[in-house]
This record gives structure tokens, C-alpha cells and sequence, in this order.
């Protein structure tokens, strides 16, 4: 019989002492002199009394309580499951063992051969699990719960598919709700994506969204913007789609992915952001127009220093920047704003290596760092856009960005009123934003929602001359925002 006493500062004026003896507790709590309490306390058979501090005849009636009117206090607020379940231990385990053992013989002698072998399979199953369960040290649950605790893990790995195909409402889900993947499905498939009945959405409900109509609709072309033709360093401004693919690496995507991702940039033609794993050949191979990411670790155009970091390289980028229509700086990303990245060295193929010029055989992890060496401040940023743009003889340059800190970007807009250099867009990506790996810190709570922070952007470069607030196609800074575009009402 196992006893322990736990004492709990409830607050400031009382004391909760729990007594466990098997599953019964014992509750007291200390109250004001001449006041009797009865707390209610959400555990499995509570017997309740109380105690005045200092008082030895109301110490007694708590002994009483305890003693005489458990009948009277006995509660019952398990969660619902049954009583064999919540009381499942190793002489549990041992017991129903033992049972299924003697069992086999009685079978037998009965004359039920099939059902005899059946048992004895189950048996040896049994306690073969169970014996596990309690020697291996890993697992706290199966170890204390031997065979019943295995269920756990069995409705935890189904849990997904359960919520998804039975529990989940068409919009509730998160990142995309099941009505959003099911037009992905029927889209990309050729069927015919319509729906009968009208709306299944409340549309008076908090945060319902809506776009709103001309009573005199007319026919529109194909819609494309044209990144750069207002910067005269920029001498092959590019046409790009409404809707484009953003960055995702080659390493994070297998080297099909890629490819099918770049065919169908060619087919659709619109642009397919190499993310900052560099340009690898299945992205060229696919033929589709490449935007070329370019991270921390410049891959494909840096090589790593004596210290082991990774330096700019320039006359590697001027070779593989043949291949890019545009040139994108990654500064942060949504998913891990502020966060650097690691590829185990396990994980890296002779491919992945030449991609990001690493070298081979890979003897260390690929490590991208927190931030950029070429540059510190936001006027050698600026620098380093008009240096990226004459060794890519004049192709459009951007930057990537979560936004974070409000005065920081304001910093880098004035920098780039000043210095007359700003890039030829800018990419802002939401803390919404996914990844391959990210801490949960990062991806939950870093970094500011897309729609924030595109308005944001757009605000300051408006204030800037940056951008026209009227005609977006004469500003000289396009904004491109990242994340969750899966239909024309996303967009």
C-alpha cells in the first residue's frame, strides 16, 4: 500500500494537505476559526473535511468525517472511463495473464481446437507486450500500464485522421481547411469545381471576409507586372504572373517535387522561387522561369571561410545568376523570423551539395546562420542590392522578409530614399508561414501576419515615393506577399 503526503499553497489564507492511500484522498483545508468548508476537488473518490487552524476539536471532526460519513462525501468524478481502466497496474496485468494462461487448458479439454490456438497466440502476445512494457524505460505509460498502456500511442498516431475524416468541420481547420483543399483537389485535377446551395458560411459571423463588385462588369486580359521597369539599373525588368510559387529548397523538397514544380512554372508561366537551397538541376531541367533565393549561407554563390562560415563569393553569382530572371535576398522568412537553419550532414546528397557548393563527401552539418555576412546595416544593404544587380547584369533585385520590428523597416525605406538604391520589390512573408523544421516558438508567436504586415510595408514606401498609392503599376518597389494563396478570393 503506497501512502504520500503532498502539501499545496492554495493561496495566501489557506492550505490543501491530500493524503493519497491507493486513490483515496483525504482533503482538509484550512478556513477562518468556526467556519466549515466543504471543497470540491475533481479527483477520482474524494473524502472532504475541514479544519480551523488551532482548533484540536474541530481536528477531531475532520478524523470523523474521514472515518464515519465517507459514505456521505464519496464522489465519483473520474473522466468518464471505466473503472478497470483507471485502475490497470502490473498485478492487473499479471492477473488477467495469469487467466488467460489457465484458461488454454480448459479450452482444450473442451474440444475447440481452432479457438484453443487462438488463445494460446493471444496469450504469448500478451504477456510477451507486457514484459516489454514494464522492462523497457522510455515510455512512463506503458511501463506503469503494461499492454492497455500501448492504446495511447495507438489512438494518438489515428488521432489526425479521426479529427480529419469524421470530427472537423469544411472550415475550421488549420493551415487549410477542407473546403480550401478540396478546391486544390478538383482544380488541379481538371473536375469541375462548383457547389449547389449557395454559401455553407455564416456570413454574419465575426470575420466573415467579402469582396465587393461593380454593377458593370467588363472583360480583362491576362494580368501580369512588370518588376523593375522603373529602375534604370535595371536593364531586364521581368513580366511576372499574379499568381507565382514561393520558396521552397531543394533538400526541404525532394528532387521530384522540384522538378514537377518547375515543369509547371513553364506551363502555367509564371515564376518558381528556388528557395535559399540554391538552384539545383532539376530546377533548371524543368524550364520553368526561376527566382533565385539567396540566403545567409549563400549557397551557389558563396564558399566557406577558414573560420567555417560562409562568405559572398561574386564571381560564382555571376556565374549561376545566368540561369535566374530575378534575384531575391532573403532576410527572414515567416515561419522562423530571426532563425537560422540546419541540414543534417545525413540528410545531404551529392546533389544537394552541388547545389549549395558545399563540396563532397559532406563531413559536417549545412548550417545557415541568423544573419547575412556581406552586410550590417541597411545602407550596405543597399550596396549590396546594386552589387547583386550589376553582376547579374541588370536583372531585377528583391528581398524576402517577415516583418518584425516596425523601425527597422522604416530605417531600411529611408535608406532607400536616400541612397536612391532600393530593390525592385519586396516579398513579405507572414508569421503564418511553414517550413520544414522550425522551433514552435518561432512559428506560433515570432514575427508579424501577412496581412499586417504587407499593409504596413505598403504604407511606408507610399510615404516614401516608393510606391503609388493610386497606380501600383508606376510604383518603383513592387510588393509580392507570401502565404497561403490557394484561390482567386486568397489573392
Amino acid at each position: 500500500m503506497r501512502k504520500a503526503t503532498t502539501m499545496l499553497r492554495a493561496s495566501t489564507s489557506k492550505m490543501i494537505r491530500c493524503r493519497y492511500q491507493n486513490v483515496v484522498v483525504v482533503v482538509a483545508t484550512k478556513a477562518p476559526r468556526h467556519q466549515h468548508l466543504i471543497t470540491p476537488i475533481n479527483v477520482t473518490r474524494v473524502f472532504l473535511s475541514t479544519s480551523s487552524s488551532g482548533d484540536s476539536s474541530n481536528t477531531s471532526n475532520t478524523s470523523r468525517l474521514s472515518s464515519h460519513g465517507q459514505s456521505s462525501f464519496v464522489r465519483s468524478v473520474s473522466a468518464g472511463l471505466p473503472d478497470w481502466i483507471e485502475h490497470w497496474s502490473r498485478e492487473s496485468f499479471r492477473k488477467v495473464g495469469y487467466g488467460l494462461a489457465l484458461s488454454i487448458p480448459a479450452v482444450a479439454m473442451a474440444g475447440y481446437p481452432a479457438i484453443t490456438l487462438g488463445l494460446a497466440t493471444t496469450t504469448a502476445v500478451y504477456w510477451m507486450v507486457g514484459l516489454n512494457d514494464i522492462k523497457q524505460t522510455n515510455q512512463t505509460i506503458r511501463r506503469n500500464f503494461p499492454v492497455l498502456g500501448n492504446m495511447r500511442y495507438l489512438l494518438e498516431m489515428i488521432r489526425p485522421e479521426i479529427r480529419q475524416y469524421f470530427v472537423e468541420g469544411d472550415n475550421e481547420a488549420v493551415p487549410f481547411s477542407r473546403a480550401q483543399r478540396t478546391i486544390v483537389y478538383e482544380r488541379s485535377k481538371g473536375m469541375e469545381c462548383t457547389m449547389p446551395f449557395g454559401t455553407r458560411r455564416d456570413a454574419t459571423a465575426v470575420g466573415f471576409e467579402w469582396v465587393n463588385h461593380s454593377m458593370y462588369p467588363t472583360k480583362i486580359g491576362e494580368q501580369r507586372v512588370i518588376i523593375g521597369q522603373h529602375n534604370q539599373s535595371t536593364t531586364q525588368p521581368y513580366s511576372a504572373s499574379l499568381l507565382n510559387i514561393s520558396a521552397m529548397s531543394y533538400g526541404a523538397l525532394s528532387d521530384r517535387a522540384i522538378l514537377a514544380l518547375s515543369s509547371g512554372a513553364r506551363l502555367g508561366n509564371f515564376y518558381h522561387n528556388t528557395g535559399e537551397g540554391s538552384m539545383s538541376r532539376f530546377h533548371k531541367e524543368g524550364g520553368g522561369d526561376l527566382v533565385w533565393n539567396i540566403g545567409t549561407a549563400y549557397f551557389g554563390c558563396g564558399y566557406f571561410a577558414p573560420n567555417g562560415s560562409r562568405v559572398f563569393d561574386p564571381n560564382l553569382f555571376e556565374e549561376n545568376a545566368q540561369y535566374a530572371k530575378m534575384i531575391e535576398i532573403k532576410l527572414s522568412q515567416g515561419a522562423k523570423p530571426g532563425h537560422g537553419g540546419l541540414l543534417p550532414k545525413e540528410k545531404i546528397t551529392k546533389e544537394i551539395a552541388d547545389a549549395r557548393n558545399l563540396g563532397w563527401p559532406v563531413t559536417h552539418d549545412c548550417v545557415s546562420p541568423a544573419r547575412h555576412s556581406a552586410f550590417t546595416n541597411p545602407y550596405e544593404l543597399c550596396e549590396f542590392i546594386n552589387t547583386l544587380r550589376n553582376l547579374s547584369k541588370g536583372k531585377p533585385v528583391g528581398m524576402k522578409l517577415c516583418m518584425g520590428h516596425p523601425e527597422e523597416f522604416g530605417a531600411l525605406v529611408r535608406a532607400f530614399a536616400e541612397t536612391g538604391e532600393a530593390p525592385d520589390f519586396i516579398t513579405i512573408d507572414g508569421t503564418e508561414g511553414g517550413t520544414g523544421a522550425a522551433p514552435p516558438e518561432f512559428s506560433n508567436s515570432v514575427g508579424m501576419p501577412l496581412s499586417f504586415g504587407l499593409s504596413y510595408a505598403h504604407a511606408m514606401l507610399v510615404g516614401a515615393g516608393l510606391r503609388d498609392p493610386v497606380d501600383k503599376s508606376q510604383s518603383k518597389v513592387t510588393l509580392i506577399g507570401s502565404g497561403k494563396v490557394c484561390s482567386g478570393f486568397s489573392m
